[in-house]
């Protein structure tokens, strides 16, 4: 059973200069730059069957045209605890209606609704034990940096293995966006 996602790849060389973030965070399992990415929709382990309908519904997924995109901040999921070291996005309507859309389709098409808020943001590293002040200092370090911006022109569908999380993730079609 495929586990499948939709999202957004990073390009390489807004990749590379994310992963200049890397290291001086302890408890941190930095993501590999190959695996960086924008997740729309989270869809979970479905049959074969499932997965060609959901292939079939985002192929005839209408959008509008490509838009910008601007990574532009460093953050924090888990407050006191931290589980998630990520570059947060600046706010993009754009990209809202296309994960909306997205989500309004995938449940017309019978899946359950995806009950977390979307946070656009790339995963950069998972934490275990790290202490929220030692993430306090690496933000202060690190976390101030010129805007990476790029253009969104097609997303794609994902699928992983079944693992802690951080991939390696594998593109299975691509998806368009037309005016």
């Amino acid at each position: 059973m495929p586990r499948l996602f939709t999202g957004l790849e990073i390009p390489s060389d807004i990749g590379f200069a994310l992963s200049l973030k890397r290291g001086g965070v302890p408890g941190a399992r930095w993501i590999d730059p190959a695996n960086y990415h924008i997740t729309l929709r989270y869809i979970g382990d479905v049959d074969h069957r499932t997965a060609e309908e959901v292939d079939d519904v985002l192929g005839r997924f209408a959008y509008a045209e490509p838009f910008t995109l601007t990574i532009d901040h460093l953050g924090v999921f888990g407050g006191n605890k931290p589980r998630a070291l990520y570059a947060g996005l600046a706010p993009s309507e754009a990209l809202s209606r296309l994960q909306a859309s997205q989500e309004r389709m995938l449940q017309r098409a019978g899946l359950v609704p995806d009950g977390r808020k979307f946070v656009p943001h790339v995963t950069l590293a998972r934490l275990r034990d790290t202490q929220p002040e030692e993430l306090a200092h690496h933000l202060s370090q690190a976390g101030r940096f010129p805007p990476l911006s790029f253009t969104v022109d097609h997303f794609v569908l994902f699928s992983s293995k079944e693992s802690v999380g951080g991939g390696p993730y594998v593109v299975e079609q691509d998806y368009p966006l037309a005016a």
